[in-house]
């Protein structure tokens, strides 16, 4: 059993395994459906994170159970990184609560000046960590674009191309991706065995999912990923090269991996930013809306 404070009399706690993945998703959904009007997370979503290979469940993870039932889990994801939720008909008894000060202490022993974690504004969760003292670092939006909404051609320039990921091109399709991305977020970059597991060691991952861009000397300028969760189609990630930027390239790349993920089953596409990242406008300029807003909390240890 894992020792937690502050549950309500007939709960017990533990450590989640694989196995719980299921079980995770269904209260993660829960919460969704309340929050934002349906289920967005996957299963793959939940196993993707643990199994990377710097992660250990068993240290790292707490399940909060009825009997049988879980009812809500916290998850150490990273240093300074928790998740947590709570199934809607035990909200409002302290489990929440409870789980917030696990994941304080989890992060205080690993080292970690604070502890932060993403809800949907305005949410049942933003309150709560509002009422605890965790402040607002940024905002972030999931942007769709309508399922109906056609799809307009934005070619490359001449001698761009985009193409499939192979093997080969692994280490620097990585390389691109976490160079750009820590551009503008706080954190230690990622494994390339860590990066594996969310995006080509993902459940369900095919070739279509890691798109690159090239330039007309060959080299691997940009590159997107792309799955698909339930009937949506969702870019995980997008970059392109510093020195290649302002040429028109992201809007292309978008299309394309829209295109891809409508060719394959598709019935919306969407994406997150956030206002580190400044792509908002972007986004919309090739039709894309705001479906939901969120925020990232966070509180000094």
């Amino acid at each position: 059993m894992t020792p937690i404070d502050g549950l309500p009399e007939g709960l017990t706690a533990r450590p989640l395994t694989h196995d719980d993945a299921e079980a995770v998703t269904a209260v993660v959904a829960a919460e969704e459906v309340i929050d934002l009007g349906e289920p967005e997370v996957t299963v793959e979503d939940v196993l993707s994170d643990w199994l990377r290979p710097s992660y250990d469940i068993t240290e790292s993870t707490v399940g909060v159970l009825d009997g049988d039932l879980l009812v809500a889990y916290g998850d150490h994801s990273g240093p300074d990184i928790g998740y947590t939720a709570v199934l809607p008909a035990y909200q409002g008894r302290g489990i929440g609560t409870a789980i917030a000060h696990w994941l304080q202490a989890k992060a205080r022993a690993a080292g970690s000046p604070r502890i932060g974690t993403q809800v949907a504004e305005g949410s049942a969760a933003d309150r709560l960590l509002a009422d605890l003292g965790y402040e607002v670092r940024w905002t972030a939006w999931d942007l769709e674009l309508p399922a109906d909404r056609e799809i307009s051609a934005r070619p490359l320039p001449d001698g761009f191309t985009l193409r499939d990921a192979e093997d080969a091109d692994r280490e620097a399709a990585w390389t691109l991706v976490e160079d750009c991305f820590l551009e503008w977020s706080d954190r230690e970059r990622m494994s390339l065995a860590d990066f594996g597991a969310r995006v080509w060691d993902r459940g369900g991952f095919e070739p279509w999912n890691l798109r690159l861009l090239v330039a007309p000397d060959g080299e691997v300028v940009g590159a997107t990923h792309v799955f698909l969760a339930g009937e949506g189609g969702y870019v995980a990630r997008i970059a392109v090269r510093p020195d290649h930027r302002g040429r028109g390239l992201a809007p292309p790349m978008l299309v394309d991996a829209f295109a891809r993920a409508r060719e394959h089953g598709a019935v919306r596409c969407y994406l997150s930013t956030d206002t580190r990242a400044g792509a908002r406008g972007l986004y919309e300029k090739v039709g894309m809306e705001v479906a939901s807003t969120w925020v990232n909390r966070a509180i000094t240890l």
